[in-house]
C-alpha cells in the first residue's frame, strides 16, 4: 500500500479564492470533512506562509491539539502542512504532511489533496496506514466542502 492518498475534484470557483481558504487556519474548521478539527488554537485570523506554524484543537472521540508547520508553499498553486502532535506522541505517530495542488482551468480549478504518511514517525506508519480508506472519503467531503464555502 502506498504512503499517499490523493483526491481531486473540478471546483467552480478561482484558484485564487481557494487558495486564500487553505492559507486561513481559521477557515478549517469550515471545510474539513473528517469532523475532527474543532478550531483554530490562534485567536486571531492570519495568512499562513512558508515555515509558519499553527495549532489546531481536534477531537476524534477525545480532544486533543496538534501543531502544524508550513512546509510547501507557492501562492495560489499549493500549500502543505505537516501536522505534529504532542510530546511523546511525536516520536510514535505524528507527522502526516497535508498538501493541496490547485490548477486553474477554464472550468474553474482543479484541487488535489494528498495526505503523504511518508513523513510520519515510522513507529506509527503501520497503523495509519490503515486509515488510508476513512481518509480518503473525509478528503472527497473536505473538496465539496470547499466547493460549498465558496458557492455559498
Amino acid at each position: 500500500m502506498s504512503d499517499q492518498v490523493t483526491v481531486q475534484r473540478l471546483i467552480h470557483a478561482p484558484a485564487e479564492a481557494i487558495f486564500d481558504l487553505l492559507a486561513d487556519p481559521g477557515r478549517h474548521h469550515d471545510i474539513d470533512g473528517s469532523g475532527t478539527v474543532v478550531a483554530t488554537r490562534s485567536k486571531e485570523s492570519r495568512r499562513l506562509s512558508l515555515g509558519d506554524s499553527f495549532g489546531m484543537d481536534m477531537n476524534w472521540g477525545v480532544g486533543y491539539s496538534t501543531r502544524n508547520v508550513v512546509t510547501e508553499f507557492e501562492e495560489n498553486r499549493r500549500i502543505a502542512w505537516r501536522t505534529m502532535g504532542a510530546f511523546p506522541i511525536t516520536l510514535v505517530a505524528t507527522g502526516r504532511t497535508w498538501r493541496y495542488q490547485l490548477e486553474p482551468t477554464e472550468e474553474g480549478t482543479i484541487v488535489r489533496e494528498t495526505w503523504d504518511i511518508s513523513t510520519e514517525a515510522w513507529p506509527g506508519r503501520f497503523f495509519v496506514r490503515r486509515l488510508a480508506d476513512l481518509t480518503r472519503r473525509n478528503m472527497e467531503a473536505t473538496l465539496q466542502r470547499i466547493e460549498d464555502t465558496l458557492s455559498a
